[in-house]
């Protein structure tokens, strides 16, 4: 990993002995219509405090975040998970926590090393939880099953309760019986979920969640989702998220699973691995990755390769922020074909085509990070899922960064190697 930098400095940073980082950056370079590329000028506002300044329901938002470390080294907790603990599975802990809540404290749930087959649900009103792992790593730790979006209803039913782990009545029924019941031939990506949180405050540490679909399915369109979140406050720190396409949904949601736009959702992803090969990241939270190694893989064969896709609203200035991380690939990216850094997801434009100042405007800006060779350099950003619409930035002077009319999908001090 790189060494951590400070971030939003003014351009006198730029001293000679370091013009060549510079040109990836300075205040005299926007980059070209194929690579956006910012001024330290305009690169100062995007700051964590800023991505974080505001959440929540977007009339009434709630105020700003300052997370803070996850300290795990003194925690004691009845609630803990393992062969020989009182509770053998995560969402059997999850629900006896809940039902003895008798405030809002932080609920503690600590897992034993070892494989946890089965999903993992928590509910909107949840208090907050911090799920950890005790092991030394987060690979000692693994929340896994293999669900796929492409999965019947009857599939999905099979997979996930075969033994009636969901139960009409528990905290966290709502969200199994809404993808139970669908009616539809296929359950989608936002019921292809692991482990999916609907609550505020939820902090995630040292495990590894796994959709172990992977490489049992073809290159094609199988959204396998490792983890989903959809609360604000979200804290993920040294994790290990696997999968292929769609790994780690970064959400706003209702609890009726529809996507909203009158909300905002924050979440923090700090010293983790994200693996996986077709828009790997996406959603519309305000996330700030700090650390993290972004790794795409080949193994699949599927024909495109993206890792962040995201599906900002068009009046909203801060999407994802990445910091002092890698993006790193296999050797299936080391010859002519190239993976690419992501693309915007324009959500809920497919019938009608993107409308600027409508349609969601993903925005990235990827900052004192580095990207290895199966990176393609001249052209790092695809064009939109849903619409095609191709990715074009704007490199005028006086530009405005937020223009519907563009991409926001941004490079500032990055180091390619």
């Amino acid at each position: 990993m790189m060494a951590k930098r400070g971030f939003g400095l003014a351009a006198a940073l730029c001293m000679p002995m370091v013009l060549q980082g510079c040109a990836n950056g300075s205040d005299n370079v926007t980059g070209t219509p194929t690579r956006g590329i910012l001024t330290a000028s305009e690169a100062a506002p995007y700051t964590p405090a800023n991505y974080f300044a505001r959440g929540g329901l977007l009339a009434a938002p709630d105020g700003p975040w300052h997370p803070t470390a996850i300290r795990l080294d003194a925690v004691s907790t009845p609630w803990r998970v393992g062969p020989d603990e009182p509770w053998q599975t995560v969402q059997q802990a999850i629900n006896a926590a809940i039902r003895q809540a008798t405030d809002r404290s932080r609920i503690y749930i600590s897992v034993q090393p070892g494989a946890y087959q089965g999903a993992v649900y928590i509910p909107a009103d949840a208090p907050p939880i911090t799920l950890f792992g005790t092991g030394k790593q987060p690979e000692d730790v693994r929340l896994e099953l293999a669900l796929d979006s492409q999965f019947s209803p009857a599939q999905y039913r099979q997979t996930v309760n075969p033994a009636r782990q969901f139960r009409e009545g528990d905290p966290a029924w709502y969200l199994y019986s809404q993808c139970a019941a669908k009616t539809s031939a296929r359950i989608g990506t936002n019921c292809a979920a692991v482990v999916w949180s609907q609550s505020h405050d939820l902090q995630i540490a040292r495990l590894s969640i796994v959709n172990s679909l992977l490489d049992t399915v073809d290159g094609g369109t199988h959204q396998g989702v490792a983890l989903r979140t959809d609360g604000d406050r979200v804290q993920l720190e040294n994790v290990r998220l696997i999968g292929r396409q769609d790994t780690v949904y970064l959400n706003t949601s209702n609890r009726e699973n529809l996507a909203v736009t009158d909300r905002i959702s924050r979440v923090l992803v700090k010293d983790s691995y994200i693996e996986g090969d077709v828009d790997y990241v996406f959603g519309r939270a305000s996330v700030v990755f700090d650390g993290v190694e972004f790794h795409t893989v080949s193994s699949r064969g599927s024909q495109e390769a993206y890792v962040l896709a995201p599906n900002t609203l068009p009046d909203q200035p801060y999407g994802f922020l990445v910091l002092n991380s890698r993006f790193t690939g296999d050797a299936g990216y080391q010859g002519s074909y190239k993976a690419k850094l992501g693309r915007a997801w324009d959500q809920g434009a497919g019938k009608t085509g993107y409308l600027p100042g409508k349609t969601a405007n993903g925005q990235v800006l990827i900052a004192w990070s580095t990207i290895d060779s199966s990176y393609d350099r001249l052209s790092p950003w695809g064009s939109a899922a849903t619409t095609a619409r191709p990715y074009r930035a704007n490199p005028a002077p006086d530009r405005h960064l937020n223009d519907t009319a563009w991409n926001r999908l941004w490079e500032w001090q990055t180091e390619w190697q």
